[in-house]
């Protein structure tokens, strides 16, 4: 008896558990319908983005990030914004904010000049304590007596919407995935295509594919969990797909190779908008009995922006399949996240 109670209190942990991380799994919103049926998910949502100011004679880029509950990351970029006027090693400042009635309160944390991070003390400034407001698609912020006003940036990429040019092979378009898909689903009311889809393997030589997808608002998530997937070209080198605005922009972020290479420059747009990924391939060589002889290469634009230039992965990245001088196709993976997929071709070399 006390073998089968014991067995009863194991299972009912068990249960729990599951339970518990079932609870736990952040919220994820697939579109801007959803986030405003919630007027503070809302609120959040509308500040969160990009903004464009000038403080004396300096553009100044900011990156607001929503982490739910009125509470949000920034950073200020000087310059302007990731691929435009600021690069890598350019000066950025971080800090946090949240909301105290109509208002946010701000405290700058951290400045980054390139060499060094650093934490921002009252040797620097008398108070790193500001406030803010964000209203019609403008940005106020107040601190030690001074203003910088921003300017809310809706940024589009060059190549969304590009159309398949002639002689391409269309994958995915019109709400239609082609014959070459082997596995896909269909998000029925707006005709996208989910993550977790694959293709049938299509002829092996170089070619450019245009990718366009859709990531989640998932403002209470972190990390990984943090709309996830990932482009597997050749469906063996993944590009990945990840809510990073405005992260770090490392290996495993979005634009990232794993283990691999960090993008140029993050350039991640917020969630809910859509995003383009224009990538230039070129399989590895291998001999008759099989020996890799040449590395792929791979280029990459995100959202009009280089980020990966000619990019030779030592093999494959890890998650997938190995690399083959046998015909490969493209897998989208899906990671437990619904992010959305459209207009998908590759055109030859």
């Amino acid at each position: 008896m006390k073998r089968i109670v014991a067995s009863l209190n194991v299972l009912a942990l068990l249960f729990l558990g599951t339970m518990a991380c079932a609870q736990d799994k952040p919220a994820e919103y697939t579109s801007e319908a959803d986030v405003a049926k919630d007027a503070v998910l809302k609120r959040d949502f509308d500040v969160q983005g990009e903004y464009l100011g000038q403080f004396n004679d300096m553009r100044v880029g900011l990156d607001v990030i929503a982490r739910g509950d009125g509470q949000f990351d920034f950073v200020a970029f000087v310059g302007g914004l990731p691929g435009d006027g600021w690069t890598r090693n350019d000066i950025r400042a971080f800090g946090k904010m949240a909301f105290k009635g109509d208002e946010l309160e701000f405290k700058l944390e951290k400045v980054d000049d390139g060499i060094t991070r650093r934490d921002i003390t009252n040797d620097d400034i008398d108070s790193p304590q500001g406030m803010a407001t964000f209203k019609d698609g403008k940005a106020t912020f107040s601190i030690v007596g001074a203003k910088i006003e921003f300017v809310k940036q809706n940024r589009e990429s060059a190549t969304l919407g590009l159309k398949a040019p002639e002689g391409a092979v269309v994958l995915f378009g019109d709400g239609k995935a082609s014959d070459l898909f082997e596995r896909a689903e269909i998000n029925k009311e707006t005709g996208t295509l989910w993550a977790e889809a694959s293709t049938k393997p299509f002829e092996k030589k170089p070619y450019t594919m245009h990718v366009e997808f859709m990531l989640s608002y998932m403002p209470t998530a972190r990390g990984q969990q943090r709309s996830n997937s990932g482009v597997y070209i050749d469906d063996a080198y993944e590009c990945q797909v990840l809510d990073s605005f405005g992260l770090e922009g490392e290996n495993n972020e979005c634009g990232g190779f794993y283990t691999m290479s960090k993008p140029i420059v993050n350039m991640c747009y917020p969630p809910l908008r859509w995003q383009t990924y224009d990538i230039d391939f070129i399989p590895a060589k291998f001999d008759a009995d099989g020996n890799k002889t040449d590395k792929a290469v791979i280029s990459v634009k995100h959202n009009g922006k280089v980020i990966q230039k000619e990019m030779r992965p030592e093999k494959e990245t890890p998650g997938r399949k190995k690399e083959t001088p046998d015909a490969r196709g493209v897998y989208l993976q899906g990671h437990g996240n619904k992010v959305q997929y459209k207009n998908i071709w590759i055109k030859y070399q």
